[in-house]
């Protein structure tokens, strides 16, 4: 890349960040991460012009990158000290899970699809992004071995909250995702775990994210008119 380029990504993150403040981002560590973080790098290089706009762009496999705001949003609902130990559920491009870590979360991630999870697992490392770790497998499962998490964040809308995710979280841990109450709604929610295993949930404002595939939560694509009943995770406590 050269110079001029480098310093036309440079402003154009910049600006973003500038953006995202003034749209109502008021958290300086995720302010700081988008601003550092190269999104322009974790998407298609045809694309790149557009990666510091506030658009999803396509990935492949039908995923897309959230756009620049809903990324800020789902990482200032995280809301956990630096240090702490995130599960993400869909890696797609890896931008997410970067912008995590450089807000000095330990940040493991889990994605369905192998050809974005090779993608993303490469990526991160390449970029440097050592506190992000990648699996491949049905994130609705989440990563029980490297558990329990101070957070979990879920990038695409379940029909309900995952009681296997519910299970990973450490006491006072929270559960940030959109749930797809009806199929044309979308609500950004956070699942707080209390003693006793008791759960509260809160409501962050309607929410648009691809649906999420798995074993708890669509059998498949809602958009799809052949698709199958949802599939149903253990009792959560929490919808």
């Amino acid at each position: 890349m050269s110079r001029a380029a480098g310093r036309r990504f440079e402003r154009a993150r910049r600006e973003m960040v500038e953006r995202l403040a003034e749209q109502g981002i008021t958290e300086p560590r995720v302010l700081a991460a988008l601003g550092r973080v190269p999104r322009h790098l974790f998407i298609d290089a045809a694309l790149a012009g557009q990666a510091y706009e506030d658009v999803r762009l396509p990935l492949g496999q039908g995923q897309t990158i959230s756009q620049p705001w809903t990324v800020a949003r789902l990482a200032e609902l995280v809301a956990v000290p630096e240090g702490s130990r995130v599960l993400e559920i869909g890696a797609g491009s890896g931008y997410q899970a970067a912008v995590l870590a450089e807000m000095g979360l330990i940040v493991f991630t889990v994605e369905r699809h192998a050809e974005l999870a090779r993608t993303a697992a490469a990526r991160l490392r390449d970029l440097g992004y050592l506190r992000a770790t990648v699996k491949h497998f049905d994130g609705t499962y989440g990563w029980a071995a490297m558990g329990p998490y101070r957070a979990v964040v879920v990038t695409a809308a379940a029909p309900e909250v995952p009681g296997t995710l519910l299970r990973q979280l450490e006491p006072g841990g929270r559960l940030v995702l959109p749930l797809a109450q009806r199929e044309d709604e979308q609500r950004l929610v956070v699942v707080r775990k209390l003693p006793g295993d008791e759960f509260e949930q809160e409501e962050h404002g309607p929410a648009c994210f691809v649906p999420l595939i798995g074993r708890f939560g669509y059998e498949r694509d809602p958009a799809d008119p052949t698709i199958g009943p949802r599939g149903r995770g253990p009792g959560a406590g929490a919808r």
